[in-house]
């Protein structure tokens, strides 16, 4: 909670005024049941009806002032933090924008969702409730103590009493149900995990008729966070009754103690009457700071995980004095003895990797599942960094340059393509914010894309729904090359990018972007042979090793590996 303390910064002199105000609503919250106490005493008694008038206005607009000032601290209070909740979300987007694949291999996706939207929300209901109540429950709790003390000596062992068995009260409940609020927001995690796989599966789901294993798994997430949500409100929910007997067993206390001494003449009624309002008052005070006490513990595990993410440091960085790519290598890519592991992982994914990949050429890499062929592609755009050796781009250590200016250089296209909310032509302009309108037209054409764009009624504002689920996965895949070529970048990615294509379109793709990227390197991921087969450098791995470098023709007579996978696809006489 201290690390998000600082989002208060902005809002200090609004903060000074609610405290100001709060003064202001306890001093005649306080004075209210003097003046009651010398009506009662001065004027009901003596029958001075002059008397009652004057004090019964003054206090009628002693309750003005507190109410008029309870308004403007509930307004300030709600704009203090709806303003801290904005500005810890746009934090937390940016600084999660900024994650390497590893940071999001340690926090999922379904939980940096609740941090950003679930907990930022327990913290700002927590930040209304401590902006109304805290500053304004002690001092109606310390005032009421001296002016009931001030009316009463004799009786001030009941106060005692209260505030002991209130404690007594509010430390046990909450040792009890500290434990669970912590496993509440898991639970939630789990239940936004579960429901995130099954949507985005649901295809999946339907066509293996599993939708019972996924209701099971949903009901179980579901039911768990349930019962700790029910254990949770239950013990909290007797706190408030228990208070409440509390308070009127006091006031009947008060009365019958009062009684007994007025009675004997040992105090007046109209104190007795203050001194139980004054009581009433204390009792309330601790009634408010156990509302807040309810949502702290919450706000707090909350504050923990929202913490973890915003002091996390990327593992991924630009350099402190980057430096500019080499203009005479433009569109260079070389790996020299890389070798990559994943965090925490027993062996390297990638061991003693080098080759050079040139502009004007195309270098594909195929290999069996596993092999490793998409992760030595992510090491050039840094979404890793290698474990040994280098990775070069135009001669520069990726390492040594900012993130901005070598993905500037590079336009990738990923194994699953993703797009965005918009239309087609935003998706496009992606890539390149003000691109015209033939270059989008050129790039779609490149990517075979043209023909179904033509075929919607509105082309390129034809909408997209989230996550491209509205066009085919061949459709989305060639939306996300025309993306790439839209922003006609030195170094092309292309990783797996043409697996959903039929041969047709992946043939006249190729021969489309041969063309376009003439003086351009291309790096091509592939696991179909005759997508790759026409590179001009082909390297095969295995287990993460390079076991093949050369062309179609090289390879199948010297490489055993690359033979067998070609083999397994294509008739020698297709291989010639």
């Amino acid at each position: 909670m201290r690390k998000l303390a600082r989002y208060l910064k902005p809002y200090i002199g609004f903060i000074l005024l609610i405290f100001g105000l709060l003064f202001v609503q306890a001093m005649t919250d306080l004075s209210l049941p003097d003046y009651m106490s010398d009506i009662v005493n001065n004027g009901i008694v003596n029958g001075d009806t002059g008397y009652i008038l004057a004090k019964g206005s003054v206090m009628l607009l002693f309750a003005l002032i507190s109410a008029a000032s309870s308004i403007a601290v509930g307004f300030f209070a709600a704009r203090i933090a709806a303003g801290f909740s904005r500005n810890v979300r746009a934090d937390l987007f940016t600084k999660v924008e900024g994650f390497s694949n590893a940071e999001f291999d340690k926090f999922s996706t379904a939980s940096l969702i609740t941090r950003t939207t679930n907990d930022i929300q327990q913290i700002q209901m927590f930040i209304v409730m401590m902006l109304r109540i805290v500053f304004y429950a002690p001092i109606t709790g310390i005032g009421g103590i001296i002016k009931a003390l001030g009316k009463s000596t004799s009786m001030s062992w009941i106060i005692a009493v209260a505030v002991i068995v209130l404690l007594s009260v509010i430390l046990l409940t909450f040792s009890i149900v500290m434990p669970k609020f912590k496993l509440v927001q898991k639970l939630i995690d789990k239940l936004n995990l579960v429901t995130r796989e099954s949507l985005t599966g649901m295809m999946v789901i339907r066509a293996f008729n599993t939708q019972k294993v996924e209701e099971e798994k949903f009901d179980k997430a579901n039911l768990d966070l349930t019962k700790t949500n029910r254990f949770v409100n239950r013990t909290m929910s007797l706190l408030m009754p228990v208070m409440m007997l509390i308070m009127n067993g006091i006031s009947l206390l008060v009365i019958w103690v009062g009684a007994h001494m007025v009675g004997e003449g040992a105090i007046e009624i109209g104190n007795m009457m203050a001194f139980m309002q004054y009581t009433m008052q204390i009792i309330m005070a601790f009634l408010m700071v156990s509302m807040v006490f309810v949502l702290m513990p919450r706000a707090s595990v909350s504050a923990l995980r929202i913490s973890e993410v915003l002091s996390t440091k990327p593992s991924i960085n630009d350099p402190e004095k980057a430096d500019d790519f080499k203009g005479d290598r433009r569109g260079y890519v070389e790996f020299k003895n890389v070798s990559f592991r994943y965090p925490n992982a027993e062996e390297d994914a990638l061991h003693d990797i080098s080759f050079t990949a040139k502009p004007g050429q195309t270098t594909a890499f195929i290999g069996s599942t596993g092999s490793g062929k998409t992760t030595l592609i992510n090491l050039i755009p840094r979404f890793y960094d290698v474990t040994e050796g280098e990775v070069l781009v135009n001669g520069t250590d990726v390492r040594q340059v900012s993130q901005h200016d070598l993905h500037d250089v590079i336009g990738y296209v990923p194994q699953k393509g993703t797009l965005f909310s918009g239309t087609i032509g935003s998706n496009l302009r992606y890539a390149k914010e003000d691109a015209t309108d033939e270059e989008l037209q050129k790039a779609a054409s490149i990517a075979q894309a043209t023909e179904f764009i033509d075929q919607k009624p509105d082309r390129y504002d034809s909408p997209i729904s989230q996550g491209g689920s509205n066009v085919s996965g061949g459709q989305k895949q060639r939306l996300s090359i025309a993306r790439a070529l839209v922003k006609r970048p030195p170094i092309y990615i292309f990783d797996d990018s043409f697996s959903a294509l039929d041969f047709k379109t992946d043939a006249a793709l190729r021969k489309a972007l041969q063309q376009e990227t003439d003086n351009a390197t291309v790096l091509l991921v592939g696991q179909r042979i005759s997508s790759i087969m026409h590179a001009e450098q082909i390297i095969v791995l295995d287990e993460g090793r390079i076991v093949g470098i050369g062309t179609h023709q090289e390879l199948m007579k010297n490489c055993e590996v690359y033979r067998e996978i070609a083999l397994s696809q294509l008739s020698k006489e297709e291989l010639a």
